[in-house]
């Protein structure tokens, strides 16, 4: 997903400047950390040998650096080179090297395997890590030890070692205060280098290319004010600068490094020379003034006016490309106070192809580089976003008629939302019913296809809105349909359980049509590959013709964004903000590397610009593409702060100004907890149970789990039972569920999680638990964490599958008994999917799980093709036993897998598939019908909602929430009551309600005149009390408004 680029630390070199070598492209995660390196010695052979295995078993391993030419190699970085060989003497697994003939100076390596780059290991062990730093003197013994199973590489030596060459290990936080960790170096001199010229060199202890800038320490360390900023900096020294504004401002533009020295008996040593991370003293120069800065491209009439933010550029130009190829030169002036770049373009501009080229110095080459780049708040692209296109939204040429006519049903509330998640390509690939230039395409929304019809259909049921994956511009899926490879497999006529798919597959993985996008390129433009002409305009019109046709259909659209992290960084291909600001819009880690703990390059959005970029592109998406919410990938890495700004942009756009009614937005995400970010290091998280009172939604996996048993992030829970696969009523006889006992004391449990998920998992609710005592949600375990954390039902996002991990039909495949019926099996998807429709919080589905939909027991379909991810809306073919899953992902399960896969009593047929849509259908009417299942408020379901056959006693399988209308204001004008009743087992069970003996319920009038029979024997008697719910089933009981 990302390409490969070195330690984005400023580079040092020992007598001349080395430039890092060039790794081939690939896709692989880094975690990079620093290496204290304390020189030591063994001799090695310098004459060029034969490269061969230095262990029996293991592969053969080469240090390789900028040192290399020195030792026998014919140029530096040269990963085949024997004279640099390293040896496992004793077959331990630990490789050593050792010379003394590395002359004065300071030097950058890795470890290489197997003579080439493919497998290579930097900083921290990590695989493609960034470069290791030495400094030596001339004859100094050094032995550098490669561990091959942590990868690390640990160097010893008779020179003490200046700390933090090579990283970025001090921090300057504001325009008046760097800081830097306690351990970087030591003694109390201080001084701050800045060559503009980029000319700054350190040779042994020699520093050359500027003149030092004396910073004085803080014996008080950072302000209160600067801890609470900087959190994971709150032990970090102090050091003063006293510099004015435009002396600042001039710095930051140029090569950076802070020394300390250690000064004894009058003798001055060097103890630290590190670069500095500079977002903090950016955002203190710039932050305000750009806040007022409209970026991007604006128009006044016909005129279009260009603006880039890039306050450490030397210069920038605009670079126009008219339809002739022809490139013109626009000097860009400069802004001071916001750091922006503008040119006031003449009109012949607008619709014009353009980039921008900005000189600026960038420390992962250690030079003033001249980057071409597009712009980063781009509305329009051309195939494959290599340029930019200046397309005015305002326009009324690419605002189709239906876009403008077209509304979405009104949502009053937020829990009168039910949410259906679906794929653009998915929606249409495979669907023979939609012409086929429009496949898989914007335009297939409109084109009254299966899917189309199926939407209309699931619309008119209740359903409200439809969240698409990421639609913006992908950094990943190839623009030009012809430049694509597709497989030209016979899949259709492969066994199975059979291998070959996946491989037919996985082999044009990356060159064929098909991901899920979450690969930012470009934030604020649509995703070319969607449209059926990706240059320019046409795919603005397209996206705004695909939002029409769904509020045609009566639906919302919510788009997925992807702010905690882009494609690339660095100098990389397709990285876009580090060739403009380099280092800023990234989150660093300690030593200046780029955070990837999201899967890819991790984004700053508590950085200023980056914070301002994620507003203006979902206000503009708001305004501009009339989309009616967000979802917000990973959003537990972004602060609420910064939540809060996006919600409080969105709340001022009005429907008499802008056209749309910004209150009305909804926001939700993934408040999950984890990386660098994890339990505030770093800001106060937008996480689950930190966003109460906001109003935005997290999605509640205590809810998911429960309902599946175990964890998708659980390996070996893949067969482990939850309320909705059978747990302790239903054994599938697999270990991992214990005894009998040991199952329903489980399912007791989970059984809790589901009535706190169908109440809206608020913190403060209380209820009757297992343990016979009465709980408030907050205090329910899962998994260590309180269960309940929300304040509102609204906050709250309940779902039992998405696009991740497996889909819920191939859940139930893992989990029920092997010899469980289809029959059965319809019903217990529709029971696990009735804990999220009949449920007080936001409900979320699926695309296709109405339909049993799989993807051959996949997990992670992110890039396994059409063929693994297709939907037939047509209902006539379920794509179960379409192969073996990818293997990369799925490989370790295959062979429980493949006896599953080809099991044709697993596979849905059309009868199947048609039960559980009717089946769906009916949840969302009954969810429609009764307004008592979307109370709305926490104080209406704490008030009126209740479990009235909780407690240890409780019958396995069974749940009965209560919803009385009686008590306090009134809710629902067509109903005094309601019951909602689970029945997880496979027998019938008859409970006895004697406080509602009395009371009339009869079933949902969607319940009595929908699809399911059994259900409609779901019975109340009023004079006894007694509640009977047949197998596998859930049901809502209403009674009705009294006179």
């Amino acid at each position: 997903m990302e390409h490969f680029v070195n330690s984005t630390s400023a580079t040092f070199s020992a007598r001349q400047h080395h430039s890092p070598p060039q790794y081939p492209k690939r896709t692989w995660r880094r975690w990079l950390t620093a290496l204290t390196a304390t020189p030591v010695l063994v001799l090695a052979p310098v004459s060029p040998l034969a490269l061969v295995a230095a262990s029996a078993n293991g592969p053969t391993v080469t240090l390789v650096g900028s040192f290399q030419d020195e030792l026998g190699c014919g140029t530096e970085w040269e990963a085949s080179c024997a004279a640099t060989a390293m040896t496992d003497a004793d077959g331990d697994g630990t490789y050593e090297f050792a010379t003394d003939k590395i002359p004065t100076g300071t030097y950058e390596f890795k470890v290489a395997h197997n003579g080439g780059w493919d497998e290579n290991y930097g900083l921290g062990g990590a695989l493609g890590g960034g470069n290791y730093s030495l400094s030596v003197k001339s004859g100094d013994s050094v032995t550098f030890s490669y561990d091959s199973t942590t990868h690390l590489v640990q160097v010893d030596g008779t020179s003490a070692t200046i700390a933090g060459v090579g990283q970025s290990k001090a921090q300057w936080i504001s325009a008046d205060t760097i800081a830097i960790p306690r351990d970087l170096g030591s003694g109390e001199s201080y001084a701050l280098y800045a060559s503009k010229d980029a000319k700054l060199r350190l040779d042994g202890e020699e520093i050359s290319g500027a003149k030092p800038i004396e910073l004085k320490g803080v014996i008080s360390g950072l302000t209160e004010a600067q801890r609470k900023k900087f959190p994971h900096l709150a032990d970090y020294r102090a050091l003063r600068v006293n510099m004015s504004r435009e002396v600042t401002a001039a710095v930051l533009r140029s090569q950076l490094a802070l020394a300390r020295w250690d000064v004894q008996d009058g003798a001055k040593k060097l103890t630290a020379f590190t670069a500095l991370q500079t977002s903090g003293a950016i955002d203190d120069l710039y932050a305000t003034a750009l806040q007022k800065v409209e970026l991007g491209v604006s128009f006044t009439g016909k005129r279009p006016t260009f603006r880039l933010w890039a306050p450490t550029a030397h210069e920038t130009t605009l670079l126009i490309t008219d339809q002739n190829e022809k490139t013109t030169r626009h000097q860009a002036s400069y802004d001071a106070a916001s750091g922006a770049w503008t040119v006031n373009g003449k009109p012949q501009m607008a619709e014009a192809k353009y980039r921008w080229e900005v000189r600026v110095f960038v420390p992962e080459t250690g030079k003033i580089e001249t980057n071409i780049v597009t712009d980063p708040y781009s509305v329009a692209l051309t195939t494959n976003s290599t340029q930019s296109v200046a397309v005015n939204l305002e326009d009324p040429k690419h605002q189709p008629k239906q876009w403008r006519k077209a509304e979405a049903n009104d949502v009053q509330k937020d829990v009168d939302r039910s949410i259906y998640e679906l794929q653009i390509r998915d929606f249409s690939v495979s669907d023979s019913s939609v012409t086929e230039n429009l496949r898989g395409r914007f335009g297939a929304f409109g084109a009254n296809g299966a899917g189309s019809k199926q939407l209309q259909e699931l619309s008119d049921a209740g359903l409200t809105t439809v969240h698409l994956l990421p639609s913006f511009d992908i950094a990943t899926i190839q623009e030009d349909e012809k430049q694509r490879t597709e497989t030209d497999c016979k899949l259709q006529s492969l066994p199975a359980a059979s291998s070959e798919q996946q491989e037919c597959v996985t082999a044009h993985a990356g060159e064929d049509g098909f991901n899920w996008g979450y690969d930012p390129f470009h934030f604020m433009a649509p995703e070319g590959s969607y449209a059926t002409n990706p240059e320019g305009a046409q795919r603005v019109e397209e996206f705004r013709g695909m939002v029409g046709s769904l509020h045609s259909m009566g639906l919302e659209v919510v788009l997925d964004q992807v702010f905690n992290h882009t494609a690339a960084s660095g100098q990389a291909e397709k990285s876009v903000f580090d060739k403009i600001v380099p280092g800023y819009y990234h989150r660093l880690d300690a030593a200046g590397n780029v955070e990837t703990s999201t899967c890819c390059e991790n984004l700053a959005t508590e950085h200023a610009a980056a914070q301002k970029l994620m507003v203006d592109s979902l206000v503009l998406w708001a305004k501009d593409y009339k989309v009616d919410g967000f979802r917000f990938d990973l959003m537990g890495h972004h602060s609420r702060e910064t939540m809060e700004a996006a919600r409080s942009a969105l709340d001022e756009l009005s429907p008499t100004r802008d056209g749309v009614d910004g209150k009305s937005i909804y926001l939700y995400g993934e408040g999950w907890n984890f990386g660098e970010v994890a339990n505030n290091a770093r800001f106060y998280q937008a996480t689950q149970g930190q966003l109460n009172g906001t109003g935005i939604g997290t999605f509640n996996d205590r809810l998911r789990d429960a309902v599946h048993g175990g964890s998708p992030v659980d390996s070996s829970s893949t067969f482990r039972q939850g309320f909705g696969t059978g747990l302790g009523t239903d054994p599938n006889g697999n270990e991992v569920n214990g005894s009998t006992e040991e199952a329903l004391k489980d399912l007791s449990h989970e059984t809790d999680l589901v009535r706190l998920g169908l109440a809206g998992n608020l913190a403060g609710f209380e209820f009757l638990a297992a343990d016979g005592k009465v709980h408030r949600g907050d205090e329910l375990d899962y998994r260590g964490s309180a269960a309940g954390y929300a304040s509102q039902p609204g906050e709250v996002i309940n779902y039992v599958d998405a696009h991740d991990n497996e889909t819920l039909y191939d859940l139930t495949v893992l989990k029920l008994p092997l010899e469980t019926s289809m029959e059965d099996r319809v019903r217990m998807n529709t029971l696990s999917q009735a804990a999220v429709m009949y449920s007080q919080a936001v409900p979320f589905w699926h695309a296709g799980t109405e339909l049993l939909r799989s993807k051959s027991l996949d997990r992670n379909s992110y890039d396994s093709g059409d063929w693994f991810n297709r939907i037939d809306f047509s209902g006539q073919e379920n794509t179960f036993g379409s192969g073996l899953p990818p293997k990369a992902d799925n490989g370790e399960k295959w062979d429980l897998m493949a006896p599953l896969l080809e099991d044709p009593e697993l596979k849905p047929d059309a009868k199947a598939m048609s039960q559980a849509e009717g089946a769906a259908l009916d949840l969302l009417r009954t969810r429609n019908e009764v307004g008592l299942l979307r109370l709305g408020t926490a104080e209406l379901i704490e008030q009126k909602v209740s479990f009235p056959l909780s407690g240890p006693k409780a019958d396995p399988g069974i749940i009965v929430m209560r919803i009385d209308d009686t008590v306090g204001a009134d809710a629902d004008s067509k109903h005094d009551g309601a019951l909602v009743v689970f029945n997880a087992s496979p027998e019938e069970k008859t409970q006895t309600l004697k406080d509602l003996v009395g009371r009339e319920y009869s079933l949902a009038s969607a319940l009595e005149d929908g699809s399911d029979q059994r259900v409609k024997s779901t019975s109340f008697k009023s004079e006894s009390g007694e509640l009977s719910i047949p197998a596998r089933t859930a049901a809502v009981l209403v009674e009705a408004e009294s006179d």
